[in-house]
């Protein structure tokens, strides 16, 4: 059975779009990246290599960390999709994550910012406390040009530390 229609959570929100090949609907072939970013707005997840090898466009599926370049948006009907915009609270605050990294200065140009903070909050909503080694498994994934990985480390430990992810 084709799907005429895919309907997902979007960071909280219900969303539904039209599949099909007319102007305006959802092409089958269309990835989740470009659905987020050129019909939604939500240009956190970047584009870098689109083979899912750099990790600069994750996202949360159902709370599990994976590269938005290759999932088709098809694939995420009846999902939760979380992305870097839908980390804050309902008063727009900060995730405890997305602050650890501003205080442990975890990033430089940002552009792989948003990418490895999903990577870690899907860690942590899995695995509350985990090992610095843990970490770098789950962050093998994502890839930085500009900054030490350690201050990254030290952002996810200061919230394992602190008890975990919050959903």
């Amino acid at each position: 059975m084709e799907l005429t229609k895919v309907t997902f959570t979007l960071n909280g929100i219900e969303r539904t779009l039209s599949v099909g090949d007319a102007f305006g609907q959802l092409k089958p072939a269309e990835t989740l990246l470009e659905t987020l970013r050129e019909r939604f707005g939500l240009t956190g997840a970047k584009l870098s290599c689109n083979d899912g090898a750099c990790g600069c466009c994750t996202v949360l599926v159902d709370d599990v960390a994976v590269p938005s370049c290759t999932v088709l948006t098809v694939e995420v009907d009846g999902k939760k999709v979380t992305t870097i915009e839908g980390l804050t609270n309902e008063k727009g605050e900060l995730d405890p994550l997305q602050q650890a990294f501003i205080d442990h200065y975890a990033f430089q140009c940002g552009y792989c910012t948003p990418g490895i903070i999903m990577a870690a909050k899907g860690l942590l909503l899995k695995n509350p406390h985990p090992t610095r080694e843990e970490i770098g498994e789950a962050l093998a994934g994502n890839f930085c040009r500009c900054i030490s990985q350690y201050h990254v480390f030290d952002a996810v430990e200061a919230i394992a530390q602190e008890g975990g992810a919050q959903k």
